[in-house]
């Protein structure tokens, strides 16, 4: 229990390095029309976006009309968020919570939705269990996620090798993308299950100067490294070698749409 609090800590305060919300904007901003479309967000619901980050699908569905709560474990993304919905027009509700222990009633929300964010939480089965506790009966659960397949997997095989301390939890956040573990974690606690590919074309690690300045994750790694400069050019190198390869890829998606029985 202690680890996890630690590794929770740390997790924290790794997603507040940076500007997120530049990096979001440039590379992952699409994601949140398309989890609003997949799960059919309509007017007069109430949606939960979990590990929100800074609104890429929180604003999205306040703009289709929904009533919105925005939650994240890192609140100093929040400003950024706040202005953003701001500029868009929309009122978002931004709550600071873990994926794994959501501070909201059973069946609250008619939507539950996670675009590459919830899938960082270390228990990927306490993620379900709350994705479909706040949801209705009759809700929707939507989540987006990497399939691990090509730049996204150097990139946390680098990550791993590289890191002095844990980034990545034991569980990597690319089981998500493959269709058998999502199936073995909402199982027949669903009433339906799409899962469903998409291309995403530039990659996010296409503008690779883009991401070593803005992501969280390698700012940390960085800094990880900062009393090693002799491992910090070894990754520097290994990233040269793979940076041409990403410019020119796609990154495979997999969107979840899952509907509780009523």
């Amino acid at each position: 229990m202690r680890e996890d609090l630690e590794y929770k800590a740390r997790q924290r305060a790794m997603w507040a390095l940076g500007d997120y919300h530049k990096f979001a904007t440039a590379s992952l901003w699409d994601f949140g029309p398309l989890l609003v479309a997949a799960c059919s967000i309509a007017p007069g619901q109430r949606v939960l976006d979990v590990a929100a980050g800074t609104g890429n699908v929180a604003i999205r569905a306040a703009e289709a009309g929904a009533d919105v709560v925005a939650s994240d474990l890192t609140p100093e993304n929040f400003a950024a968020g706040r202005s953003e919905a701001s500029a868009h027009g929309v009122q978002i509700e931004w709550v600071e919570a873990d994926a794994e222990a959501l501070p909201f009633d059973d069946g609250e929300f008619d939507v539950v939705t996670s675009a590459v964010g919830a899938i960082f939480a270390p228990d990927h089965r306490a993620v379900a269990d709350e994705l479909l506790r706040v949801c209705r009966p009759g809700g929707t659960i939507g989540l987006i996620a990497f399939v691990p397949a090509g730049g996204i997997v150097d990139l946390f095989e680098l990550c791993e090798r590289y890191q002095q301390r844990a980034l990545i939890p034991a569980e990597s956040p690319l089981q998500w993308g493959r269709e058998e573990h999502v199936r073995e974690l909402f199982g027949d606690r669903v009433q339906s299950l799409l899962l469903e590919r998409y291309s995403l074309e530039p990659s996010p690690l296409a503008d690779f100067e883009l991401l070593k300045a803005h992501h969280p994750m390698l700012i940390a790694l960085y800094a990880d490294l900062a009393g090693r400069p002799d491992r910090a050019e070894a990754l520097d190198r290994e990233f040269a070698e793979l940076r041409p390869r990403w410019r020119g890829e796609r990154q495979e998606l997999l969107v979840i749409v899952a509907r509780k029985p009523d």
